[in-house]
């Protein structure tokens, strides 16, 4: 098979995370190879990169498995319109990146009817953390796993799942681009002198709605502590709407960002309250010390328990099998428990010292020493479709 043919790479993101990795790796592949059809599901970056978007993907990010249940009227409309696609036009690989419920039940539908297509794993599920017979299911489904993390690869391959280490580009672009913090600082008119905390309250509608309040109040407590506050809200796209009341109503007269500013927002900031995710690790490459808080619904929380076989939310603490970075979760994110965490790190030079001394060697363990993370991943993809 000639490696100089037109390929067609279906790659199907359904979170906001996953549409920059997404955009990424498709970059990364345009390099290697200049004629490529991309098409499948994404948000803003991967059109951006070229991608024909087969569907809206607002609608499944969702957490936990009462919201998934509701969306899956709409996972299984779209899983079909990607495998009519696949079909009809011969994709060489799939790539669904992260969400496991929505990528295993897209799988098994392209799988069926377009069984040459080169199924492809972005993100493996935590099997770490939660559910470990998705190893096996994982090698059932798939041809290959892209794994973010150097200890996820054996899980897989245990099962004779073809499993490759690629780092998580995100985490190292954060890291290999420090923030301008003085620059932001000036921007907005911030002296060095005025405490600034970085406030993130999730890049899903839900996880706004459920947290909006205990953060609101959280502040209120804060700003009484410190009266001279000032606020950062870093917007992810599909929630910018919902923050903006929030800049108007909530105290520290908040700023909000778009998410290309978070850099140099974390960079400036004197500590962080954040939605537990990927944004914690983010924060920890910025050595920004951080307060996480997280809440869900009540029948979410009562399967969680049920799965999730570890002690903390936060992949640094996890990394770190301690808890570096104070969590408040379920019923303990409560305003009084989180606003007392916030003022410790704002006001204790002990407490930020002890958080920003343990992050380099997380971040290490957690984004690798190397670079080029989207290259490893994009020659993975191509050694399955022309095998070596």
């Amino acid at each position: 098979m000639s490696k100089n043919r037109h390929l067609t790479i279906m790659v199907c993101a359904v979170e906001p995370s996953a549409d920059d990795l997404g955009a990424s790796l498709m970059k990364a592949l345009k390099a290697k190879h200049n004629e490529i059809d991309f098409v499948g599901s994404g948000g803003p970056s991967m059109i951006g990169e070229g991608l024909k978007s087969l569907f809206p993907i607002e609608p499944f990010s969702v957490i936990g498995p009462i919201d998934a249940l509701r969306a899956l009227p709409a996972a299984v409309s779209a899983s079909r319109i990607l495998a009519n696609n696949a079909a009809k036009s011969h994709a060489d690989a799939c790539i669904l990146i992260d969400s496991w419920a929505f990528a295993h039940l897209a799988a098994k539908t392209i799988r069926k009817q377009s069984p040459t297509t080169k199924l492809i794993k972005y993100v493996a599920p935590q099997v770490w953390a939660s559910r470990p017979n998705r190893a096996k299911t994982a090698s059932e489904l798939f041809d290959a796993m892209l794994c973010l993390f150097e200890f996820e690869p054996e899980y897989f391959e245990k099962y004779g799942l073809s499993s490759t280490w690629v780092g998580h580009s995100g985490f190292q672009d954060m890291r290999n681009r420090p923030g301008e913090g003085v620059a932001f600082r000036s921007k907005y008119g911030i002296s060095n002198q005025t405490p600034l905390l970085a406030v993130l309250p999730g890049s899903r509608k839900s996880e706004v709605q459920r947290l909006q309040e205990p953060f609101r109040q959280s502040l209120q407590l804060i700003s009484q502590r410190f009266p001279n506050m000032r606020t950062v809200i870093v917007a992810a796209p599909n929630v910018a709407q919902m923050l903006e009341p929030m800049g108007e109503t909530w105290p520290g007269t908040p700023i909000i960002v778009e998410k290309a500013e978070r850099h140099d927002a974390f960079a400036a900031a004197n500590a962080a309250l954040a939605a537990s995710g990927t944004v914690v690790t983010e924060l920890a490459i910025q050595s920004t010390p951080t307060v996480v808080a997280y809440r869900v619904g009540r029948l979410t929380a009562t399967w969680a328990r049920r799965v999730i076989t570890t002690k903390y939310a936060s992949l640094i603490n996890i990394a770190a099998q301690r808890e570096v970075v104070p969590e408040f979760i379920q019923e303990n994110c409560e305003p009084q428990k989180i606003a007392a965490a916030v003022i410790n790190l704002l006001s204790d030079g002990n407490a930020r010292a002890a958080q920003i001394g343990a992050f380099p060697a997380l971040v290490t363990a957690l984004t690798g020493s190397g670079d080029n993370t989207q290259s490893i991943a994009a020659n993975a993809v191509l050694d399955e479709i022309w095998p070596k």
